[in-house]
């Protein structure tokens, strides 16, 4: 599945001695300075003081660090990209952004998903031992502890985009205001003079679920109206999983007038399941969206939904795993970027009597 740097990436760098390559990290901890100043140490920078230069210099020398060569000594060749599934616009968009920042630094991609199916990621792993890569970014799947140590141990490095549960010790990871944009998105109903909004939310593993619904709430709880936890649907952001939410709160004695949806798949779901009940959106219910995916702007009615930078996150992965594979590390391992409220049709206030 993987082609990238040469063969001795399988068992990793070893040192004169034998030993295991040592990592930067470690020289870090022991010279007592951060990550990024013996990255400029080994990347020859001048912004180092005289001293802790010679003391990185003289730990890098008593350990056997050697600077970990790209498959053509000089650049990276081949990252891999990985997804827990490929079937979703947004993957598109992270794609065509990683793509984009790739091409320009002329460095291939190979695309994979594991599915979540037992194995899966083992397997995954068993082919990148056998054609080594020069890098990776992980997009909201969950890999074993294992597996992170294995490419640590391989010298592959590793970006996260969306996070499920806490990333791996010293992956960086790329996000979005979730929990920012989840209150957005619920303020504007709370605008329009909706009380009773409804939320179908996404995986709970994943941390952009869990910030998305602690936005919803927080707004909520702002504007002084009472979280209803039967307001509350679990979804996948996937289509059916919004049809089905949609229809659980259509079926309460004392339904919302308005529906966020964590995810616009999630939200054209819903709009199908009010349609199938002679619903008009938004004149019987607002329904807003999260992701801005290029297709809902054409939707009838078009979604208000909250925009998440999916290809500006790619795009931003893809320059951070292209520093890391130089041994540059990065300034911050977390960055979010800014989500914005996008108001179209699909919203209005809600119907009276």
């Amino acid at each position: 599945m993987v082609v990238g740097e040469g063969a001795q990436r399988k068992t990793g760098t070893r040192s004169p001695e034998g030993a295991p390559k040592v990592t930067i990290t470690e020289i870090a901890r022991e010279a007592g300075v951060s990550v990024p100043t013996v990255s400029r140490v080994v990347n020859g920078r001048s912004d180092v003081s005289p001293a802790t230069r010679a003391r990185v210099e003289d730990l890098l020398h008593r350990h056997g660090y050697r600077r970990r060569p790209a498959a053509n000594g000089t650049r990276a060749v081949l990252f891999d990209l990985v997804f827990n599934d490929l079937d979703s616009p947004w993957a598109v968009e992270i794609i065509r952004g990683v793509e984009e920042v790739a091409h320009e630094a002329g460095v291939g991609t190979v695309v994979s998903a594991i599915h979540d199916r037992a194995g899966s990621a083992r397997q995954w792993m068993t082919n990148l031992r056998a054609r080594p890569s020069d890098g990776v970014i992980l997009v909201t799947s969950v890999l074993e502890p294992g597996i992170h140590d294995e490419l640590r141990r391989l010298g592959v490095p590793l970006v996260v985009i969306d996070p499920a549960g806490s990333p791996a010790a010293e992956a960086p990871a790329v996000g979005a205001t979730n929990w920012t944009g989840g209150m957005a998105a619920t303020e504007h109903l709370l605008q329009l003079g909706h009380r009773r909004i409804g939320f179908i939310g996404g995986p709970p593993r994943l941390l952009c679920s869990r910030a998305r619904l602690d936005g919803y709430r927080a707004a909520l709880d702002v504007a002084g109206v009472a979280v209803d936890n039967a307001l509350t649907v679990p979804g996948d952001f996937y289509h059916e999983s919004g049809f089905t939410g949609a229809e659980r709160l259509l079926d309460l004695d004392d339904p919302p007038t308005a529906i966020f949806a964590a995810s616009d798949q999630m939200a054209l779901g819903a709009i199908e399941a009010l349609r199938r009940r002679g619903l008009r959106v938004p004149e019987d219910m607002s329904i807003v969206g999260f992701d801005d995916l290029p297709e809902v702007r054409w939707c009838a009615p078009p979604l208000t939904t909250v925009r998440q930078p999916l290809s500006d996150m790619g795009k931003l992965a893809a320059r951070m795993l292209l520093d890391l594979a130089r041994e540059v590390e990065p300034t911050s391992p977390r960055v979010e970027l800014a989500t914005e409220l996008v108001v179209r049709a699909s919203t209005a206030p809600p119907r009276r009597g």
